[in-house]
């Protein structure tokens, strides 16, 4: 009888363990998931797998689908991407977008794309630090090979193309199983 009882008890310690080690994990999740057009942003998903439910981003996503992205960005990084929203694409000149969009210019929107993506995971407060370190600015080399310079303006991190464009970081630290994304409110241009 007694026997059983201490099975019973550490059956039911089994379980409780589990249920709040579920809940721990569950919790952590939701702790780490962001909302980002009006979809939550899983960090266990890729880039591309997360991107596709931001409705802010269809336009991105067209365009990463177009240059032949979707691999390299579902691959293992990682990766930080700075995301333009869709009204970051519509700053551009009127027809930009669509003719970027057109098959015979895929190598020039890859490198406009690859220009808003650094090697490795940089979360928001390693571009701070690194801007500290910089005394206010601190350079990144893009995947497209070019820099991108970071600041701080106002408490936000913003950064600067080659032509001295500026795009503000609008939700930061967006994180993927492969990196992680910051959502961007203009686009940066590699130079032509």
């Amino acid at each position: 009888m007694k026997l059983s009882k201490l099975l019973k008890s550490t059956s039911l310690a089994i379980v409780l363990l589990i249920g709040a080690n579920t809940f721990a994990q569950d919790k952590m999740m939701k702790a780490e998931t962001k909302m980002v057009g009006g979809a939550e942003m899983y960090p266990t998903k890729d880039i591309v797998s997360n991107a596709v439910n931001s409705k802010d981003h269809t336009t991105l996503v067209a365009a990463v689908k177009a240059a032949d992205l979707v691999e390299t960005l579902q691959g293992e990084g990682p990766f930080t991407v700075f995301a333009p929203t869709n009204m970051a694409f519509e700053k551009l000149p009127e027809g930009t977008v669509v003719t970027l969009l057109k098959p015979e210019n895929k190598a020039t929107l890859q490198k406009v794309l690859t220009y808003h993506v650094i090697a490795g995971k940089h979360s928001a407060a390693d571009i701070m630090k690194a801007i500290k370190m910089g005394n206010g600015k601190a350079e990144f080399t893009t995947v497209a090979g070019e820099k991108l310079t970071a600041m701080v303006t106002k408490g936000k991190v913003q950064l600067k193309d080659v032509a001295g464009t500026i795009s503000t970081v609008t939700i930061e630290d967006v994180n993927q199983s492969n990196g992680v994304i910051h959502v961007v409110d203009t686009v940066v241009l590699p130079m032509k």
